[in-house]
């Protein structure tokens, strides 16, 4: 396995009296979507503004592409783009000039900074729009300008910060549908942090949760719920046709099962996950027809109330 492109190795920051980030380690591969989740005040933009070189560690080290976040920061920035939550452009300048003047800056000919600029607003959705002055956006435009400018410079890695605050529900789908896309698309690695659980749940290939400068607990969601969850009671739902008194009590009566409830043709269960089978061969075999059976999975809402409510502590 290739090293990570991003690795965090025992960071920690103090501000004054107070400890922002806590013997954090954190590896990213390249090409991945990585979700840093935690509450306001978890410490995730210290932990960005560590890695783009902004602010210094107190103790540990950061490195980007190999390069030291702390005594290499430019190179750092060579190779990575910052959304902030908060995007500002001139108001005077139109869309396609604030895309343009990013791309200039990096040293891009204005002619082929025009044609990427052209390119990138189309994809963001701001082609019609790219000769208005921005101050005529709303926000949700402008945080898709605010992608296309990030993207011009064609970084390797992007850096995104509670990146679709103030955009309305469907602006937000397209928004992260949009950075999944290019990132696949591409191979660009994209370090998401937000305290969202379900903006996190939708793009992100493996989420850390950052609480009070410590990264709790790491993985996809399927692990995390396994991990957490594994051994906790599912709820299974079963439709079925007919639904008769044997069925129920062989069900009941089944050791992974602890209770069984009938409302008409659909049968409600609480159980171990591994009972699914067991109940499926229980209605075939007491004459039953199965049209469905399903049964909850455990997400970033129940992994998060765990740890935020204090469930997980940090051996």
């Amino acid at each position: 396995m290739s090293d990570p492109i991003i690795r965090i190795e025992n960071l920690v920051k103090d501000y004054r009296d107070t400890r922002a980030v806590d013997h954090l380690d954190l590896e990213i591969e390249k090409g991945e979507i990585y979700g840093l989740l935690g509450p306001n005040g978890a410490g995730k933009t210290t932990v960005i503004l560590t890695l783009l070189g902004l602010t210094e560690p107190t103790a540990g080290r950061v490195t980007v592409k190999g390069y030291n976040a702390t005594s290499e920061p430019i190179r750092v920035k060579t190779v990575t783009s910052y959304l902030p939550d908060e995007v500002g452009f001139s108001g005077s300048s139109t869309g396609l000039e604030s895309l343009v003047y990013t791309a200039m800056l990096n040293r891009v000919p204005r002619e082929e900074a025009i044609e990427s600029a052209k390119e990138l607003l189309d994809i963001v959705g701001l082609g019609a729009v790219g000769d208005q002055k921005t101050k005529t956006y709303s926000k949700g435009m402008i945080q898709r300008l605010g992608l296309a400018d990030v993207l011009i410079t064609e970084p390797e890695i992007i850096v995104l910060d509670e990146p679709t605050i103030g955009i309305d529900p469907k602006g937000i789908n397209e928004f992260l549908d949009m950075i999944r896309s290019w990132s696949k698309e591409q191979g660009i690695t994209v370090l998401l942090c937000s305290h969202l659980l379900h903006q996190v749940q939708k793009i992100c290939d493996r989420v850390g949760i950052l609480v009070e400068g410590q990264l709790l607990a790491e993985g996809d969601i399927h692990e995390l719920a396994d991990e957490l969850f594994g051994d906790r009671e599912a709820s299974i739902t079963a439709e079925v046709d007919p639904v008769t008194d044997s069925l129920i009590r062989e069900l009941k009566q089944t050791e992974s099962i602890r209770t069984v409830e009938r409302d008409g043709e659909t049968i409600r269960i609480r159980g171990k996950r591994e009972a699914a089978p067991l109940i499926s061969q229980t209605i075939v075999r007491n004459g039953g027809d199965l049209y469905r059976l399903s049964y909850k999975e455990y997400g970033l809402d129940e992994i998060y109330q765990y740890y935020f409510e204090g469930g997980g502590v940090k051996q």
